[in-house]
């Protein structure tokens, strides 16, 4: 699985037309995204916590061809890094995952070992802000 920064992710974005797949929870996806991400979550919050999304490669299908170019991007890329690997396995061949996620890589102790896609100052949207796009 290639992995990318997220200054790559964004230069692929916009230079060869990947889109954003953010697979973090709706909840976190309304807080904060890289703006124009689709939103389809790995993972939902149950009672004991984040549970799989036992959907998720059937709805990822419903809105996307196994043909588009994607960046798999989460909070701090555990959770893209299984996301992407599950998408390849059913076919999606144009996929990279975005290590780091949107918060960054965090060591023992909190401190910063690498910068998310919001420190490195990248586009971000709010549910809020989001445009038609974004909302379908």
């Amino acid at each position: 699985m290639r992995r990318v920064s997220p200054r790559e992710a964004h230069e692929l974005m916009h230079r060869e037309g990947f889109v954003y797949l953010d697979v973090r929870t709706p909840t976190e996806f309304a807080e904060c995204h890289p703006r124009g991400a689709v939103n389809i979550p790995f993972a939902l919050v149950s009672e004991q916590g984040l549970a799989p999304n036992p959907t998720f490669v059937s709805d990822v299908l419903a809105r996307l061809e196994p043909s588009t170019a994607l960046v798999v991007g989460c909070a701090s890329g555990v959770r893209s890094l299984a996301a992407a690997e599950l998408l390849a396995q059913a076919g999606f061949s144009r996929l990279v995952e975005q290590r780091a996620g949107l918060s960054g890589v965090r060591d023992p102790f909190g401190r910063i070992k690498e910068r998310g896609w919001r420190d490195e100052g990248l586009p971000v949207a709010h549910s809020s802000e989001m445009d038609s796009e974004e909302r379908s």
